[in-house]
């Protein structure tokens, strides 16, 4: 108990620690519409790292594109009305048909809802979508990590 009470102190003093605020935007229904956040590979792998050491639920499903150039990360939708991140962009699906299906929902290697793409991370091993305020802050930490570790060359 006490070893288990000092990690999370410990947890409680990095840096990737992420959690979603109270005025945070909540995520829809596992369900429901979702816009799509869509990032240079390198940029997105980054921040889905700093996501998972923040702990679960940080981060939803996650898929790849074919060729492996760009992630996309689900978002509730609206997202994309205020989405500003330079070196990204979000996509707004409502009305377009782009659903994810709930996480009990989806059979094993189920087809993810956009042609030409592939899980990197499943509904079934995520929550329902990714907090745009917590995905924001992630892209911005793994920019300055990426660009720090090309300087360095």
């Amino acid at each position: 108990m006490a070893s288990r009470q000092s990690q999370q102190h410990a947890e409680s003093h990095t840096t990737a620690q992420h959690r979603p605020t109270q005025d945070a935007s909540a995520p829809p229904p596992a369900a429901g519409p979702c816009d799509l956040v869509t990032v240079p590979t390198r940029q997105g792998l980054e921040a889905v790292d700093i996501l998972r050491r923040g702990g679960a639920p940080a981060v939803g499903p996650v898929l790849h594109d074919d060729d492996c150039d760009t992630l996309g990360f689900l978002v509730p939708p609206g997202t994309a009305a205020a989405w500003d991140v330079p070196g990204s962009a979000c996509t707004q699906t409502a009305g377009r048909g782009l659903r994810i299906p709930g996480a009990d929902a989806l059979p094993a290697g189920a087809e993810p809802p956009v042609a030409g793409s592939g899980w990197l991370l499943p509904p079934a091993d995520t929550g329902p979508v990714t907090d745009p305020v917590v995905l924001r802050e992630a892209l911005g930490e793994a920019a300055r990590l990426i660009e720090a570790a090309d300087n360095c060359r």
